[in-house]
């Protein structure tokens, strides 16, 4: 299988960067206090999110978690819908209703962002038994995180879709971190290693490696339209931002150090993947895609606060349904 050229690795410099960017601008307006509710960012993980869904359509499914904003941009969703959403409005993708950790848009195969912990992973799954069923080459996958490995579904996901061959790309985002509790402290062994028991493919992958983790989906995505079953994906990456944005105001003492997220921030996926550009004589094009993308952003957020809030009389409308 071949590596990303040049183009490819432009659109996934352009996506990653829409990520980083919408998630700044939400960090801002949550410090302010202009966002209703928390939001979790995935800040520093943008490329594990675009190097999957760069092989995925909007007949594939992907379902999320609850630091869900980047997966839901990667796989195409509306930035301005999302941010609408965010705000509460009428106009976001789930007419306000949703939320922050509720992002969803089956017409871009986005089962959506879940507040449970390890939640979309049954989703991804049952998604999978329909790909499978309907014989049209459809792939599901799954994000969730090191802290969600350890429940109970993740065991059951991997056994039902190994023994039933399912179409199924299931992606570890190991952060370090299960909200404030480092990995190490709660997590034994390699995560990616507990699908070999059940003979499922696996692998571990440097999740700030853009192109690291395209080749491993490249492989993972190929296998599952090929029939050839599920995949484990262990990648390894950081989170710059806390658990939550408001964590600062509910701690009592600092989790982990700044030594520590400096260190991180040194491998910027983003920088790493500008710098591969950089060589291969493709610097000159970014600063075009940076202008073009903080436009959007600016668009999406302007547009936000402007779109009116559902009325009050609408508040039982998508409840129940009828006929």
């Amino acid at each position: 299988m071949a590596s990303p050229g040049t183009d490819t690795l432009l659109a996934l410099y352009e996506r990653m960067v829409l990520i980083r960017r919408m998630e700044e601008r939400l960090s801002e307006v949550a410090k302010s206090g202009e966002l209703p509710g928390a939001v979790h960012l995935t800040i520093g993980q943008e490329a594990v999110a675009t190097g999957l869904c760069a092989h995925l359509t909007d007949d594939d499914w992907i379902a999320s978690n609850h630091r869900g904003h980047g997966h839901f941009l990667a796989k195409g969703g509306d930035p301005n819908a999302m941010i609408a959403e965010i705000f509460g409005r009428e106009t976001g993708i789930c007419r306000g209703r949703g939320g922050s950790m509720h992002v969803a848009d089956f017409g871009r195969g986005i089962l959506g962002a879940n507040g449970i912990v390890g939640g979309g992973i049954g989703l991804a799954c049952g998604a999978a038994l329909g790909a499978k069923l309907d014989g049209r080459g459809r792939v599901s996958a799954v994000f969730f995180g090191d802290g969600a490995s350890n429940q109970g579904i993740v065991a059951e996901a991997m056994n039902l879709a190994t023994r039933w061959s399912l179409p199924l790309v299931m992606v570890c985002e190991n952060n370090g971190y299960g909200e404030f509790s480092p990995s190490a402290t709660v997590t034994s062994g390699e995560i990616w290693r507990r699908a070999q028991p059940y003979g499922m493919a696996a692998e571990q992958v440097d999740g700030n490696d853009v192109v690291a983790v395209w080749e491993a989906c490249e492989r993972a995505v190929g296998r599952a339209r090929a029939g050839q079953g599920p995949t484990m994906l262990e990648a390894r990456t950081y989170r710059w931002h806390g658990h939550v944005e408001s964590e600062k105001s509910f701690l009592a003492a600092p989790y982990r150090s700044d030594d520590e997220v400096e260190q991180w921030k040194r491998r910027d996926p983003i920088r790493l993947l500008a710098d591969r550009l950089a060589a291969a004589g493709a610097a000159a094009t970014l600063p075009a895609i940076d202008a073009r993308v903080d436009a959007v952003v600016e668009r999406a957020y302007a547009q936000a606060l402007a779109d009116p809030l559902p009325s009050a009389g609408s508040a039982f409308e998508g409840m129940f349904a009828h006929g």
